[in-house]
């Protein structure tokens, strides 16, 4: 079984947890924390063509959607890919869902996509550079590429059975499991995901001439730390950074 085989494994058997998770409201730092962030800093897609990078089940792709941009969601769990298809059989969005690897977007043409999005993702994908490169291609010159991911200087990393800061072992890269067994789980699960420094990111998107053209780390308010206090952490350090480039060619 490759790297990419048991990663996915891992999101095919979590994926219905994962989707109630995300579709009853207990993804706390999805909506009190990162999307506004991210959604703030993408702005305006009306009538934009938008590709939603490993897109899950679609809860943020359906976002898009309804703010008026033309919407491809691919990921590579057969599973999640299949809920968000229900959804739409269901919502009748527009949205065309595709079981596609990240780094691997063969099947879709060069340059036709305004925007590509990747929300708390691209830690999860072996090979992010081929990813990122794959973004570059299918975006249209001067197109944007939009990512989250974990802060990789304030994050925590599980070694041997035990939570870590990253800072401690910052410099290559790192493989490390998630145990996602909070109470609000219908039940735990445990994925895979990959620690690379701020530098590896930066050097991926500018040999794919995707150049940073705005970096946010946010910032919880503290109406939110009030009502979630497990994420008060986030008033004092980025839980997350989302980064956004633009493809210069």
């Amino acid at each position: 079984m490759t790297c990419d085989d048991y990663l996915r494994k891992e999101w095919d058997d979590a994926a219905e947890a994962w989707l109630d998770f995300v579709g009853t409201g207990k993804d706390y730092t999805r909506t009190e924390l990162n999307n506004p962030a991210a959604f703030d800093l993408i702005g305006d897609v009306k009538g934009r063509i938008v590709l939603d990078l490993a897109c899950g089940e679609g809860f943020n792709t359906r976002i898009l959607a309804r703010m008026g941009a033309r919407v491809t969601g691919v990921d590579f769990s057969e599973r999640l890919v299949e809920f968000a298809r229900k959804e739409e059989a269901h919502a009748m969005m527009g949205i065309n869902y595709e079981v596609i690897d990240a780094a691997n977007l063969g099947t879709l043409s060069d340059g036709c996509f305004d925007l590509v999005t990747c929300f708390m993702a691209l830690q999860d994908i072996s090979d992010y550079r081929k990813a990122v490169s794959e973004v570059a291609r299918v975006l249209k010159d001067r197109g944007r590429f939009v990512f989250s991911i974990p802060h990789p200087c304030f994050e925590k990393i599980s070694l041997m059975g035990r939570k870590i800061p990253a800072a401690s072992h910052y410099f290559g890269v790192v493989e490390y499991h998630i145990d996602w067994k909070m109470e609000r789980l219908e039940k735990p699960f445990v994925t895979t995901s990959f620690h690379r420094t701020l530098t590896d990111y930066f050097r991926s998107l500018c040999s794919s001439k995707l150049f940073v053209r705005r970096l946010v780390e946010p910032r919880l308010d503290r109406e939110s730390a009030a009502r979630y206090p497990y994420l008060e952490e986030a008033l004092v350090r980025p839980q997350s950074v989302i980064i956004e480039s633009v493809k210069i060619s």
